[in-house]
């Protein structure tokens, strides 16, 4: 058994006990949970592997890429802005970023771009690594291309484009870069998650390994594919090729450090699963005296504005988006109706729940597919509050 290390409140016994099952035959797995209750922390937990290379121990805060969650992250960061009354969502977005007009996409609304309608979800020309770690070169290239599709009239998974777009809503409408506002936002409950890896924190982050259902599931999709058409859900995943399919190999992609350092607002963020739920915690409850969300804005930026079949065919179930919001779904059940976060590549999950005023993140680097951990540990805690 993985020794597991870390705090359990009273009554949340179960949700510990999921968590550690998650170890069940991958010793070489590390991961975190956290969990907040009404802003408390109830479930403070960690253990496994980080670097299966040396056999670096997980620590308490030892931090790794968190992939899709970003989106979520970022979403919080357009929803203040939604509460300040600088950014309506129903506004077209090339009124903040006028640049994004090109093309045809002049009335793509700010709430279409975050909730994947946008038209953007892969690049039609192969993305250079340079070009990846430029946060502005990246925003200009999704601004000046033709749309795949109307936008507006369906969606598909803005699987990194997302975050290039919420990053330049951020920065417009916000003023601040979105690195700088991610890093305030961070900071205001504690800390312990950047957008671009600092030098400093390089030797604390888990390495990454891609599990044997990753494997397969690219390999299968690799397979299948159609080499006399353009997959654009592949494109959407690897821009071309520029990253691997399964987004890390042993020392590449989100395992390279200079990847790590870029400001890759999609699927970049660094953080430790207890600094991740301390950010959605504020989202619903008063957390280390700080309230990131109030219910109002709640109300606008949760509704649903995406659902059903996407543009290009995958199989269901499909998930809902509110305003960047992955929603309660088949396809990533949360608590309930009331739930709002964001699930990342590998195992990662991260969301708040209104009624119970939840704050959730499970963070792991053992990567694999159609994972039942995370799913598990949600169900526990389900029953207990």
């Amino acid at each position: 058994m993985t020794a597991v290390q870390g705090v359990v409140a009273p009554g949340f016994e179960a949700v510990g006990e999921a968590f550690d099952a998650a170890f069940e035959g991958l010793p070489e797995m590390g991961a975190a949970l956290a969990v907040r209750v009404g802003g408390q922390t109830v479930v403070d937990v960690w253990g496994g592997t980080a670097d299966s290379r040396d056999g670096r121990p997980w620590e308490r805060d030892t931090p790794s890429v968190v992939f899709s969650c970003t989106k979520g992250l970022m979403s919080i960061l357009a929803a203040r802005l939604v509460a300040d009354g600088t950014l309506d969502l129903d506004r077209p977005l090339a009124e903040i970023w006028p640049d994004f007009a090109a093309q045809g996409k002049d009335r793509v609304t700010v709430g279409d771009a975050l909730a994947h309608r946008a038209g953007v979800s892969a690049p039609r020309v192969d993305v250079t690594r340079a070009q990846l770690l430029d946060v502005d070169a990246m925003a200009s290239l999704v601004a000046a291309q033709e749309p795949l599709w109307e936008p507006g009239a369906g969606w598909a998974y803005h699987a990194l484009t997302h975050g290039w777009l919420s990053g330049e809503i951020v920065r417009r409408a916000g003023g601040v870069a979105p690195q700088v506002a991610f890093a305030a936002m961070a900071e205001a409950v504690g800390g312990g998650a950047w957008l671009g890896m600092p030098a400093e924190i390089a030797a604390s982050v888990a390495h990454l390994r891609v599990g044997p259902t990753l494997s397969a599931l690219v390999e299968r999709q690799a397979a299948e594919r159609d080499p006399r058409a353009v997959d654009w859900l592949d494109r959407a995943m690897t821009l071309g090729g520029v990253l691997p399919a399964t987004l890390v190999t042993d020392d590449d992609g989100f395992n390279a450090d200079d990847v790590r350092a870029a400001v890759i607002p999609g699927a970049g963020a660094v953080a430790t699963a207890r600094a991740v739920a301390a950010m959605w915690s504020a989202t619903v409850a008063e957390t280390d005296g700080i309230r990131l969300l109030d219910d109002d804005t709640l109300d606008v930026v949760t509704r649903e504005r995406t659902a059903g079949a996407p543009v290009f065919a995958a199989p269901a179930p499909w998930p809902r988006w509110a305003a960047g919001f992955q929603l309660d779904s088949a396809a990533r059940r949360y608590l309930g109706p009331t739930s709002f976060g964001h699930d990342g590549a590998g195992g990662q999950v991260a969301f708040a729940d209104r009624a119970a005023r939840v704050g959730f993140a499970f963070v792991t680097n053992w990567m694999e597919a159609d994972d039942p951990r995370a799913t598990r540990i949600v169900d526990a805690l389900r029953s207990v509050v």
